[in-house]
């Protein structure tokens, strides 16, 4: 008896992750809403971070969607070989060397346990369930948040 219930949970478990669907792949231009003209931003000289366009509106129809998007770490929360909380975005240096981008170019990431990034220079997916509730810290304001599920390099 107790064979044929293991068995019938196996049949149940192999059936759920063949029926499951795959993470919605978006890239950055997806995350911007269609006809959304970002407003000029001027060039500021005087060696401050200021962030450009902080009315950048998201689109609000991945908001609770399994995703999974590209893009570059800013470590916010963990250790030299692992992090909890990072900012996804779409260049390298974003947040650190330059301005950031536009809040519905950033993705606040949060991830329950502790995650390895190999190597900043490197892009990666973050997968996960996308949120368009906002986060602000010290060094971006930020349109979309993710609870990570995995990250992998990007190869693409």
């Amino acid at each position: 008896m107790h064979y044929r219930l293991l068995l019938v949970f196996i049949l149940n478990a192999l059936a759920y992750c063949a029926w499951a669907k795959p993470p919605l792949e978006l890239y950055w231009e997806d995350l911007v809403p269609k006809n959304y003209v970002a407003p000029e931003t001027a060039i500021v000289h005087d060696g401050s971070m200021t962030q450009p366009n902080l009315d950048a509106p998201v689109v609000k129809k991945h908001d609770g969607k399994l995703v999974r998007i590209p893009g570059f770490v800013v470590p916010l929360e963990g250790s030299a070989t692992e992090t909890k909380e990072f900012l996804l975005v779409p260049y390298f240096g974003a947040c650190i060397h330059v301005p950031p981008p536009p809040p519905n170019q950033i993705v606040y990431v949060k991830f329950s346990e502790g995650v390895p990034i190999d190597n900043l220079y490197d892009a990666i997916w973050v997968e996960g369930t996308l949120s368009t509730k906002g986060w602000s810290g010290d060094i971006a304001t930020v349109g979309y948040t993710l609870e990570g599920i995995k990250i992998e390099p990007f190869e693409g």
